[in-house]
């Protein structure tokens, strides 16, 4: 990161990162320097020792930039005469730069999902890293009453934070390394049935936008639920009837372009065009729709005889359902942008038909069986 000279107009005046957080280190006083969030927030910070362990001072401007520089100050000389010895870091500072490395290199939903599983289960604040217990960590997961699946989401997260802080020797070891999941995931077959599909998508047709439309495209188009979410307008081709979804929203990080027939241009008609995505976020600018759990609630409380289904199931039965109507196989893959069945290896190093003709034809077909199905 940069260093500059901080003064009172610097601070004012430091550039945001167009994501995540930068940090901008002070030529003065080596280890003191702001950190800068893409929201516009300023805080404090001072490294120090061989780990490079950072602690927050403060944020601006409710500590001043004197205020922070003699505490900076103070700290670092207490540490070089030992009368303060280097501590690990906090919970709350790790949790804070695990984040900001996620957000290097990780999708923002999944940046989104670790912060939203660390706040609601492991508020262990300004407490040293190396003094949480697996005890601790136990204790928490053991209050979470939501599901099963929940408390195995909650325990993966965790532990990657705890691998992470290995990894950058904050921590010699992880409490819960021979730790096992609470639960034995079990892997998902769920498919709905044609009754149950079918009234899943009349009822998406009526249902409020925007989960009546995400839902509507997730029964029609067997894309991921953050695909569809992300979309763009100019993703999408009217003349051509496609949808080109760029690698890094992708999850095997290749760019898939698929048609689409009738009954998605129907819908993409209904959706009106407030700006560059299709589902922006109604309460941060810039961001994309990520209600999912009470927007469902709402859409299922409409539903009538129906299993509980996961939105991921939609997709599942997208593709049961192609091979009901007898799409090949290869075909169905390019359709979920599969690259691990039929054509995968040498096949697909050499093979580079795009199989457009193919999929019109079974997106089409897909088309005509969810309208005699959903006769009376």
């Amino acid at each position: 990161m940069p260093k500059v000279i901080l003064t009172e107009i610097t601070l004012k005046s430091l550039p945001l990162p167009e994501r995540g957080q930068a940090t901008y280190w002070d030529e003065t006083i080596s280890g003191f320097g702001v950190r800068v969030s893409q929201g516009g927030s300023k805080s404090f910070v001072v490294v120090h020792g061989v780990n490079r362990q950072r602690e927050t001072l403060g944020r601006y401007p409710t500590i001043t930039l004197k205020q922070a520089r003699g505490q900076a100050k103070k700290l670092l000389a207490q540490i070089t005469l030992g009368v303060q010895q280097n501590r690990t870091i906090s919970y709350k500072d790790a949790r804070d730069l695990f984040l900001e490395a996620c957000e290097t290199k990780n999708k923002k939903n999944t940046v989104d999902y670790y912060r939203k599983r660390l706040d609601a289960h492991f508020r262990f604040g300004r407490k040293r890293l190396d003094e949480i217990t697996r005890t601790d960590i136990q204790t928490r997961i053991r209050k979470i009453k939501t599901s099963s699946s929940e408390q195995n989401h909650a325990f993966v997260v965790i532990r990657t934070l705890m691998n992470w802080a290995v990894r950058e020797q904050y921590v010699d070891q992880s409490p819960i390394a021979s730790m096992k999941p609470p639960t034995k995931p079990q892997a998902r077959d769920h498919v709905l049935t044609d009754q149950e599909l079918i009234q899943a998508y009349k009822v998406s047709l009526e249902h409020p936008y925007p989960f009546g439309p995400i839902i509507s495209l997730l029964v029609l188009t067997g894309m991921r639920r953050s695909e569809v979410a992300s979309m763009r307008w100019d993703w999408i081709s009217h003349g051509e009837r496609t949808i080109t979804i760029p690698a890094d929203v992708t999850k095997n990080k290749r760019v898939q372009t698929l048609p689409y027939a009738d009954l998605v241009e129907a819908v993409l008609e209904t959706i009106p065009e407030i700006g560059p995505h299709l589902f922006p976020s109604r309460s941060e600018t810039g961001t994309v729709f990520n209600g999912w759990g009470k927007s469902k609630e709402r859409f299922d409380a409409s539903l009538e005889n129906i299993e509980p289904y996961t939105l991921h199931d939609l997709r599942r039965t997208f593709a049961t359902t192609h091979a009901k109507i007898g799409t090949p196989i290869h075909v169905t893959e390019k359709l979920l942008n599969h690259i691990s069945g039929t054509i995968s290896g040498v096949a697909a190093v050499y093979n580079r038909h795009s199989y457009m003709d193919e999929m019109r034809t079974a997106v089409t077909e897909y088309d005509t069986y969810l309208e005699n199905i959903s006769k009376p």
